[in-house]
């Protein structure tokens, strides 16, 4: 029997059942012909099918044409519109909204940005999005795959079968995108993708999706559209206006899986941990809390720096929603929230970026370029427009979605260096020859320019460990354009020197002067981090020197010292308490510890000292700034003291801090000073209630008009042992 001009070829139907059509929404759905309308749906299983409108007016029967359910007919339709089909069998009816009858979400517009690589709001198009489209609510899906064959996305909803809903192909910008109505928030997908060589990819999460499933479950969810009810409009509008520089920065540095654990050893919630460790940060004195990465992840151990889900708030902790409570609670404490970015290196997990279409799409494909060394990651391909596209406004995302104070962006170094980590040959150098990354050069400055011109008062701090020049300069003054950097010479230099016995620390007196030589060279944060206290190197209490007693007292001078010397501070979880064991995302902190004198007064020294360097601006208001900082005693290297002069800039009088690194006490000691007077002494790392010996100078010292070491004054003082004294003088 002759087939009617509007009736599909055999071949072609048995392409659109198989899933191997080229263009499936050119012949499925509802198509306009010479005498109407006609109707063409692939429906599994079925055995009669007619369709209606979305206002249930029956438009016809379909005829069935193939035993693995294509249907087609005409339909009594004046204009294009959706359509609904009713499908029945022997063992019962069901009702199917046709997806194919929808038109297309995105317009050219989103093609036209996406291939230049400017789209600002991807993470409004791209993903799934629950909206109402053509008079009926359902999920619109939309994916960049340019190589891909066919796109297809899978759930329970389809039994898991790539060839019910393959999406639109738009060649121009590489998206695919398809609108399936009637779909919730809650329900769970992955993309089936056919590669650029025709084989069937294992499937593939979402790398928009913004939640993810627990693991070791890796698929995609379907996010809620409720909207966060915020309520720190007054504490972002003060951000705007504030000068980060020049205000104090104190960071407390988290993992949320095991900061603290629930009686069964179960993870804490968002909610909980806004409960419970927000007023522990606040009352602590701190201004930011750092996490460690909390984008989606599928190993505990990886901490969080192997993420397969950079828009993921991970579901460890609970939703979306209950992560942005969490920064919401933050703000209304007072509290800052920087969140650890992974823009470095992602992992190769098969549902993840990882030859996400086939081809090397996300990474580099030759392995000197792509392909990380170190951890075994792929190395992004920050020359692509769409890859860095997709890093950025991912950035963009955190500090839209969920209000983010800032990023700290892990493993800067890696991307700098085309070498990092590589024997010759191993590596591919620039055009110019040289050892230097471009393309993540450019990325970088992008990216902080992008961040910093569209969310005001955000601060963006690089791990970064070389000799860069200029990164945390402006990017249009040649800089990198990054608000602050970890200061990784600081943490090893100091840490190296409380390590060494206090009679030879006059060995390795410059440990703790050679910092000052490049204090002032880039916006420095004074890492004290989880990096330092895992992997057998301990605790900060064990990295100290001496017996029991002399490692607090030293930890406690310590602690003094780096929060009077130049710079933002960061202290990771436990360490404000003197840890014993060296940290475990495995399990909680050791809280037991705070009922031994001991440990509760390291605690209240690191409380005293936050509370003291945001309430003194000659401790924090020049921290970047070389006119900030006077050594007052930098050579006493005998008796391994040191001496200098904090400073605000402003019309303050200077703070002095004057630290004994030995355990011997100084009686009698001659400090010079700026001017005489009385000083009164705000902190005493050897005060009883921080557990020391209490030796001191009852709480004040008298400077005389007598100079010394050219100053116009001096003080005879007593030096506890290995302790850190901070002083004010008094109007």
């Amino acid at each position: 029997m002759a087939l009617s001009s509007w009736q599909l070829e055999p071949a072609e139907i048995s392409a659109l059942v198989s899933g191997t059509h080229g263009d499936p929404f050119a012949r499925l759905g509802i198509h306009k012909v010479k005498s109407g309308y006609v109707a063409r749906t692939v429906i599994p299983g079925a055995e009669k099918v007619s369709a209606f409108s979305l206002d249930g007016k029956a438009l016809g029967d379909l005829e069935g044409r193939e035993s693995e359910g294509f249907f087609e007919g005409k339909v009594a339709l004046k204009n294009q519109a959706p359509v609904f089909y009713e499908a029945m069998n022997a063992t019962g009816q069901w009702t199917v909204v046709d997806a194919y009858s929808f038109g297309p979400v995105l317009g050219p517009l989103d093609d036209y940005y996406v291939a230049e690589g400017t789209h600002l709001r991807l993470y409004d198009k791209l993903g799934a999005h629950p909206v109402t489209h053509e008079g009926i609510a359902g999920v619109n899906f939309a994916l960049w795959a340019p190589n891909a064959k066919r796109v297809s996305i899978v759930g329970d909803f389809n039994n898991w079968d790539g060839r019910r809903h393959v999406l639109r192909h738009r060649a121009g910008a590489g998206l695919w995108e398809i609108f399936i109505p009637e779909l919730e928030p809650g329900t769970v997908y992955k993309f089936e993708i056919i590669g650029a060589q025709g084989t069937l990819l294992p499937l593939k999460a979402d790398p928009f999706a913004f939640q993810s499933e627990l693991r070791p479950k890796t698929a995609s969810v379907i996010a809620s559209p409720e909207t966060f009810a915020w309520s720190d409009a007054g504490y972002l509008k003060a951000r705007g206006e504030k000068d980060q520089r020049r205000s104090p920065m104190t960071i407390y540095e988290v993992h949320l899986g095991s900061w603290r654990r629930r009686g069964d050893g179960g993870f804490l919630s968002y909610r909980e941990l806004a409960d419970e460790l927000l007023p522990y940060a606040a009352d602590m004195g701190f201004t930011h809390i750092e996490l460690l990465p909390v984008s989606e992840h599928p190993y505990d151990p990886s901490w969080g720096y192997q993420p397969t889900g950079l828009y993921a708030p991970t579901a460890r902790f609970g939703p979306p929603n209950d992560f942005a409570y969490f920064i919401d609670r933050a703000h209304a404490m007072g509290l800052g929230v920087i969140l650890d970015w992974v823009p470095a290196h992602f992992p190769t997990d098969e549902h993840g970026l990882a030859h996400f279409d086939g081809t090397s799409l996300y990474e580099h494909d030759d392995p000197r370029r792509g392909f990380h060394p170190d951890w075994n990651t792929a190395i992004y391909n920050f020359g692509r427009t769409e890859v860095q596209a997709f890093l950025i406004n991912n950035a963009l995302y955190w500090m839209e979605r969920f209000h983010a104070d800032g990023l700290r962006v892990d493993a800067v170094a890696s991307m700098l260096y085309l070498d990092y980590s590589r024997k010759a040959g191993e590596w591919i150098p620039n055009e110019e020859g040289g050892r230097e990354n471009k393309e993540a050069i450019a990325f970088l400055k992008r990216m902080n320019a992008t961040t910093y011109g569209t969310h005001p008062g955000v601060v963006t701090v690089a791990e970064e460990s070389t000799a860069w020049p200029g990164v945390s300069q402006p990017v249009h003054s040649g800089g990198l354009g990054f608000g602050f950097k970890w200061n990784m010479g600081f943490m090893h230099d100091t840490l190296a020197y409380m390590a060494h016995e206090p009679i030879h620390r006059k060995h390795h007196h410059n440990e703790l002067t050679f910092g000052l030589l490049y204090a002032f060279s880039e916006n420095f944060v004074l890492p004290l981090s989880h990096d330092e206290v895992v992997h057998g190197k301990g605790s900060l209490l064990t990295k100290m020197a001496g017996d029991d007693w002399q490692k607090f007292a030293n930890l406690r001078a310590y602690y003094a010292f780096m929060w009077a010397y130049p710079g933002k501070k960061l202290l990771f979880m436990g360490q404000e308490f003197a840890q014993r064991n060296e940290w475990s995302e495995a399990r909680g902190l050791d809280w037991d510890l705070l009922q031994y004198p001991s440990h509760g007064g390291v605690r209240t020294l690191v409380r005293d000292l936050n509370r003291l360097y945001r309430e003194l601006p000659q401790l924090h208001a020049r921290d970047c700034e070389g006119d900030g900082f006077e050594w007052l005693i930098a050579d006493d290297r005998d008796n391994s003291v040191f001496a200098w002069m904090r400073k605000s800039g402003g019309n303050h009088r200077p703070v002095v801090a004057v630290c004994n690194f030995t355990p011997v006490p100084r009686q009698d000691y001659v400090l010079s000073l700026p001017h005489w007077g009385r000083w009164r002494e705000r902190i005493n790392t050897d005060a009883s209630q921080y557990g020391g010996s209490g030796l001191g100078n009852f709480g004040a010292i008298m400077a005389e008009q007598q100079g010394s070491h050219g100053r116009p004054a001096s003080a005879r003082v007593t030096l506890p042992p290995l302790a850190t004294l901070i002083l004010e003088a008094e109007e």
